[in-house]
């Protein structure tokens, strides 16, 4: 919600995924110092490995860095804030998290060999019909004409780059810290030289312009402590601490209750109606969530 409402303010997309950026790193970067350095304090047969990469500011291996920096930061801010330029908030709600369980699912297959019962792809059909009952109107409108539908596959990529780092990060077996300060270290290095070069050349994508120097100072701060510290930082090693503990699949899958519980808390904050697609959208996606938490534990 933050993101849509931003795009309606003076930061254009690529502005808001520097902002984030910047305020991400201000803790990560000092943070990776500091990991690197208790690092390098263990014996010589671990430093010989050189578990730390990137100029000492991450605290992971550099194959891991750069992997799980490219799905987990590089791309996944870039395409979110784009999609929410052309499709509306209802639409990033119901496909980012709505699809991620399926895609996830689709990844640990390839990457992690996962075999899935017949009661977890079942759950998995249940939540992707909840999210069509709960989001399908509003969907049906990118049908209409306009540049709704680039938003809609844009949201599509971004669950998808966010699912191939849940996989990669189950993979590598990493610690939520070091994997959030590693890939915002590097998605950092990254985007923020070459957003600098091209507002500077005036060659941002799609015509954009830079309005980083018109927008007010409440409005960047905004995005630093909400979207870099809050939700870049926060909110990335609390999900990557329940990748560790509950594996990807498990994971995506509770996440796929956004959209009804998103839903369900405009009407009783906002006074929107409540209908029935509403709560049989939420029933179905509970019931999916249960079946495959239930079909993990029994295995």
């Amino acid at each position: 919600m933050i993101g849509r409402a931003s795009a309606k303010m003076t930061l254009t997309p690529l502005d808001m995924v520097f902002c984030r950026m910047i305020g991400a790193a201000l803790v990560a970067v000092p943070w990776g110092i500091f990991l690197v350095n208790r690092l390098r304090k263990l014996p010589l047969e671990v430093n010989a490995h050189k578990p730390y990469s990137l100029f000492g500011l991450s605290p992971l291996p550099l194959r891991q860095t750069l992997i799980l920096g490219v799905f987990g930061g590089l791309l996944f801010s870039p395409l979110a804030y784009t999609a929410f330029v052309y499709a509306p908030a209802a639409h990033g709600a119901v496909l980012m998290p709505g699809t991620l369980p399926l895609s996830t699912a689709l990844f640990a297959m390839l990457i992690l060999g996962e075999r899935f019962t017949r009661q977890r792809a079942l759950g998995l059909v249940l939540i992707a019909c909840g999210g069509i009952l709960v989001g399908g109107v509003s969907l049906l409108k990118a049908f209409d004409g306009g540049n709704v539908w680039r938003g809609d596959v844009l949201f599509v990529c971004a669950s998808s780059t966010w699912a191939m780092y849940s996989v990669l990060a189950r993979k590598y077996k990493v610690d939520p810290v070091q994997a959030t300060v590693a890939f915002t270290v590097f998605a950092v290095l990254c985007f923020v030289p070459l957003y600098g070069a091209l507002v500077y050349a005036q060659a941002l994508p799609f015509g954009w312009v830079s309005h980083l120097a018109d927008a007010p100072r409440s409005e960047i701060v905004m995005q630093m402590v909400m979207q870099g510290i809050g939700s870049g930082i926060v909110g990335n090693i609390g999900f990557t601490m329940m990748l560790k503990a509950f594996g990807p699949v498990r994971t995506t899958m509770m996440t796929a209750l956004v959209p009804s519980l998103a839903a369900l808390s405009a009407v009783f904050f906002l006074g929107e109606p409540l209908y029935w697609n509403l709560i049989a959208g939420l029933a179905l996606a509970l019931s999916g969530v249960v079946l495959g938490i239930l079909s993990s534990a029994k295995k």
